[in-house]
């Protein structure tokens, strides 16, 4: 009696569009993760100085002199700088700590910005407004419009889960993290922060700082105020000009 054969199971159907988009995530989030480790042992290796004393007292005394300026800049605030034109602000880190005093260091730790060329979403207020005068040497910031936001979270977009540092590519980690409030993919966090959402607090807490590039140095770090010829302050919409050259 011949026996029958048997029937070979039918194979899931996974459309090739699907696979591509899957492979270029993964090829994406490998190399970013590369890329951070490169960069962490770049920040690791460095040549220790040592200062002589009379670095140590120039240090003191301009550090004494940035705090006598942040509270100065505090009472000449403006009218018109405590007024938003936008919801929505990206602020940059565009000096480091060497003079700045430990009273004003405490302003862009309080915003994230602990690193020189890092940069974040703010929602818009007098309040915001008044602290960014007071740092405004070590700042520049703008009202990013929609394209901005979006290449800026899709280009350097990382978040962090746990004590871990992960490249914004899967939308499952999205779900997963703020599902809660119908946030389930990256198009839901830049709508919610162009359009300022009522969940913008938690999706910029889910979002680390964007750590920026400065090719041909863009930014040089000046003190003085863009409007001026330098590089802090208020760009207004022309901080779209720079994110497009330093992202």
């Amino acid at each position: 009696m011949a026996t029958e054969e048997a029937v070979p199971a039918a194979l899931n159907y996974i459309p090739e569009v699907v696979l591509k988009k899957r492979m270029t995530n993964e090829q994406w989030a490998v190399r970013r993760k590369l890329q951070q480790e490169e960069r962490a042992k770049r920040q690791k290796t460095g040549n220790f100085i040592i200062k002589k004393p009379e670095q140590f007292i120039r240090e003191y005394r301009d550090k004494e002199l940035d705090l006598v300026q942040m509270k100065s800049r505090g009472k000449r605030i403006r009218s018109a700088s405590v007024t938003p034109e936008s919801n929505l602000l990206f602020v940059i880190r565009i000096r480091g700590k060497t003079d700045m005093h430990p009273k004003t260091r405490k302003i862009p730790y309080a915003l994230k910005l602990r690193k020189i060329r890092t940069g974040v979403f703010v929602k818009a207020s007098a309040g915001i407004m008044e602290m960014l005068e007071k740092v405004e040497p070590y700042v520049t910031y703008g009202y990013p419009n929609v394209k901005s936001v979006k290449d800026l979270i899709y280009k350097k977009g990382v978040v962090r889960v746990g004590k871990e540092r992960i490249p914004l590519t899967d939308n499952n980690i999205v779900e997963q993290e703020l599902g809660k409030h119908s946030i389930i993919c990256i198009e839901d966090i830049v709508n919610e922060i162009v359009v300022v959402g009522p969940h913008f607090k938690s999706v910029t807490s889910f979002l680390c700082p964007f750590v920026l590039n400065n090719p041909e140095k863009v930014l040089q770090g000046k003190k003085k105020r863009f409007e001026d010829g330098g590089d802090s302050g208020n760009r207004k919409d022309k901080i779209n000009e720079l994110i497009s050259k330093i992202n």
